[in-house]
């Protein structure tokens, strides 16, 4: 197998141009870094936001060259934002502090770009603190239920390590590109995007945290969402820098977290409820996923993981608990399907409690008091 260097690599990118320049990209300082791994090469270019829409057919461009070099099986390019002190810092403003999304520090920083997705109307962050406990399912049933109701909804998968909304909603091709924008896909009465949908379901995603955050700013920034009700973030488990990116880059209205009732997830749900406390995201509840096992063939229940403890834990950290979601095979089976059981049998008992998780969100971020959602109202005790 052919050795790949970073070094031989970064001396093919001169080959390309800086449209703004005409240098080379490398010589131009635009190589922020190239990472490979067994063959996977990533790449990330560093360019003004206001540049983003020219920089475009640059990135395209060494993706493709990269793509040709010996040994290369797989290559990536992403666009970043230039690091701070790229450019002369303006003078302080006596009340930036004030501002609801100021993490600055009253030295001089640059002045913040504007938010991201200006179109869309509500911005709900589905978290976990860990791994495991069903956070997608949940975001993605959660979702369908909201666009049953008669919402405009957006999903977007921001877990670029392990992507799942593709398994989950059945899909599995490519976004079209229009105008250097990228299309959602369409699914279940939403539009759909997620990291899977643009690489290989067996690649694995080697990135370092600015390519990430880039990642996710594009699936934001260069994505034709328009105009939205609410778009659903299913978020990555943890509170990395996909969390502090969704926080600082998006007007978020809140988050829900997700948990099993067993302690050792709470505690962990209980680091994710600090986090948006931090970048003062409000939290919006608690749900209590796997609450309980019915059997289908006696209808016993078994408190297989315990039961309440997230309950619980809402009334102890002062936060509302949205609801209890039941470990059903057939949630799990429809998921691996494709086929969310919201939509594909939106009678039985589990869809009726993603309905009764997703019309108490609605009404917590201000939307159904202008009586837009239509689903029937449906308490999970």
């Amino acid at each position: 197998m052919t050795t790949v260097s970073s070094e031989a690599l970064r001396d093919a990118l001169r080959a390309i141009k800086d449209p703004a320049t005409g240098r080379d990209i490398v010589s131009a300082g635009l190589v922020e870094g190239i990472e490979v791994r067994d063959g996977l090469v990533q790449v990330s270019l560093l360019t003004d936001r206001a540049k983003a829409a020219s920089m475009e057919p640059v990135r395209r461009e060494a993706e493709q060259l990269l793509g040709r070099q010996p040994g290369v099986t797989n290559a990536t390019a992403v666009l970043t934002a230039h690091k701070p002190g790229a450019r002369p810092a303006p003078p302080p403003q006596p009340h930036a502090h004030d501002h609801a999304h100021d993490h600055g520090h009253g030295r001089g920083a640059p002045a913040k770009a504007p938010m991201l997705l200006p179109e869309v109307k509500t911005i709900v962050a589905v978290a976990s603190g860990k791994g495991g406990v069903g956070k997608s399912t949940v975001a993605v049933n959660m979702a369908v239920s909201l666009a049953r109701q008669g919402l405009k909804v957006g999903l977007l998968d921001a877990d670029i390590y392990g992507p799942s909304l593709p398994r989950m909603l059945g899909l599995n091709r490519k976004p079209e590109v229009r105008d250097d924008k990228m299309i959602p896909l369409s699914a279940w009465g939403l539009a759909c995007m997620s990291i899977g949908f643009l690489v290989d379901e067996e690649t694995p995603m080697v990135w370092r945290g600015p390519m990430v955050m880039g990642a996710l700013e594009q699936m934001m920034s260069q994505v034709e969402w328009g105009a939205l009700d609410i778009l659903v973030v299913d978020m990555p488990p943890g509170t990395g820098d996909a969390q502090l990116t969704m926080a600082q880059r998006v007007s978020l209205t809140g988050a829900v977290i997700v948990s099993t009732p067993q302690d050792i997830a709470l505690i962990d749900a209980r680091r994710g409820v600090k986090m948006f406390e931090k970048t003062r995201v409000p939290v919006l509840g608690l749900v209590e996923n796997m609450s309980f096992f019915c059997c289908p063939n006696c209808g016993h229940t078994t408190n297989i993981f315990g039961h309440g403890g997230a309950k619980a834990e809402a009334t102890r950290i002062g936060t509302e608990f949205l609801g209890e979601i039941p470990l059903l095979l057939d949630i799990r089976t429809a998921s691996d399907a494709g086929t969310p059981i919201a939509a594909s049998a939106p009678e039985s008992e589990a869809a009726k409690a993603y309905a009764a998780l997703a019309k108490r969100v609605w009404e917590k971020v201000g939307g159904a008091a202008g009586g837009r959602g239509t689903g029937p109202r449906i308490t999970i005790e």
